[in-house]
């Protein structure tokens, strides 16, 4: 009791200090920002190995820790439709062996570095990574080129990797967000390998070894490689490491062009998941691709639209009326090609609505160009992320593998935040009206189609 009185006493006594605090003080707004400051690329060395793979070296950071990264253009575009999965299978078993080491033992070589080994598919490339301690920089080197060079692609670990892909397609199938993913791309892609987000069940059950090793055979070699090395590191070691493991490396075939030609449509459709508290919105269009001059102008203007926590979209449907908690738009972007998209899980009562909002804040935005202080809100956004998202040796890497398998050249980071802050008002409107047209839109929805339907009617008939 006598601890309670002393609790009670003390947070009276933090109350009214509270309570006779000036109101002043409250009120006080913090100081403006700083300019935005230009961003300068690592000095770094790029050159080619005579089978075709190239190199890059990037000195960076004071940390005594290197990342090794090799970028591998393949990747599921190279899938064929009887196949899918066919790319993060024979990705997995990179790690399983090579003709001099078991998979045991690559995890043990990877772990005396300090690290791990990773490998990633994406839909254009397929990244095997390490970052090790700075004195391993070059075992680290040699241990990538055993494994992407001499893997033993065992048929006794496919079993217990097709039963890990089956899984995780079970569990996609049962997330809204997936649903209306793997909806929206096969509507706007149709049968182009950007198209299947999801592998089917069917085509991983019949997966054998012998696709895995003829899909490595296709698909892999030093004409579609990109060592990149980023850190601290001796560059002598390391560039001797490369020469004496990468150079005889097979060369290879050259990346297969497949170029998509996605579907700028209005389209309504609902996928009926009967009961759902919420509906999950994909709602975009084909845009420009990352090589366009109109690139950068997208970015801004995509951020300010609802690619922000302070875009006009978020501020309507989350601040303002409620109808979601995170709301986001993005461009999201692929080989030469790119779409824009808003994404939502909104209240199922407030579907319609939401889409209202959003079609009313783009031709707000079409019609009218934003405030000067509003704009320069948002390029000071766009400035400080990109300051973070080159701060890490792996996000750096990261960006040159984008500017890279683009193709947009080494003026692109330099310049990037210099364009931003050119952006004007008026080219923000133009570019949306140009590019973000809710009549081409393919609108996907995943939620209670009885409670929906009526809510819908104005945006076309619902498919499925």
């Amino acid at each position: 009791m006598i601890r309670m009185r002393a609790q009670g006493l003390a947070m009276g006594i933090v109350l009214a200090a509270i309570a006779g605090a000036p109101t002043l003080a409250q009120k006080q707004t913090p100081p403006a920002g700083g300019a935005p400051k230009a961003f300068t690329v690592p000095a770094h060395e790029t050159y080619t190995l005579a089978n075709g793979m190239k190199v890059t070296l990037v000195p960076y950071g004071n940390i005594p820790k290197v990342t090794v990264s090799l970028a591998l253009r393949t990747g599921n575009i190279d899938e064929v439709q009887e196949q899918l999965g066919v790319a993060d299978i024979t990705g997995e078993l990179l790690k399983e062996g090579t003709s001099s080491l078991g998979s045991k033992e690559i995890a043990e070589a990877a772990a005396r570095m300090g690290s791990t080994l990773g490998v990633t598919v994406t839909a254009d490339e397929t990244t095997v990574a390490m970052d090790v301690l700075s004195e391993s920089g070059g075992d680290a080197v040699k241990l990538l080129a055993d494994v992407v060079e001499h893997p033993l692609l065992p048929e006794s670990e496919l079993a217990r990797l097709k039963t890990n892909t089956l899984r995780e397609i079970a569990v996609a199938k049962t997330q809204p967000g997936q649903i209306a993913l793997a909806r929206f791309r096969k509507l706007m892609y149709g049968n182009h390998p950007y198209g299947d987000v999801l592998p089917t069940e069917e085509t991983v059950n019949k997966l054998t070894i012998a696709d895995a090793k003829k899909f490595y055979a296709a698909n892999y070699g030093a004409a579609r490689a990109h060592l990149y090395v980023a850190g601290t590191f001796d560059a002598a070691a390391v560039k001797k490491a490369i020469a004496e493991n990468f150079s005889g490396w097979t060369k290879g075939s050259a990346p297969v062009e497949k170029a998509a030609a996605p579907k700028a449509q209005r389209i309504l459709d609902v996928t009926d998941r009967p009961g759902a508290p919420q509906s999950t919105l994909y709602v975009g269009l084909p845009v420009a691709d990352p090589t366009s001059p109109d690139n950068v102008r997208l970015i801004v203007s995509n951020s300010l639209l609802g690619g922000s926590f302070a875009s006009r979209i978020t501020a309507n449907i989350r601040e303002q009326k409620g109808y979601t908690y995170s709301p986001r738009s993005q461009i999201s972007s692929r080989y030469h090609d790119a779409y824009w998209v808003e994404v939502a899980d909104v209240t199922t009562k407030d579907t319609g609505a939401s889409l209202k909002e959003i079609f009313g804040e783009i031709s707000r935005l079409q019609k009218d160009a934003p405030g000067a202080e509003e704009l320069k809100g948002i390029q000071s956004y766009l400035s400080g992320i990109f300051v973070i998202q080159n701060s890490t040796r792996q996000t750096l890497i990261g960006q040159l593998r984008f500017v890279d398998l683009q193709g947009l050249g080494e003026d692109y980071l330099k310049n990037y935040v210099q364009r931003v802050n050119a952006v004007t008002p008026e080219e923000v409107s133009a570019t949306t009206a140009k590019y973000i047209k809710p009549e081409l839109m393919t609108i996907v929805v995943v939620g209670d189609k009885a409670k929906v339907g009526e809510q819908l009617t104005a945006y076309g008939e619902a498919g499925k």
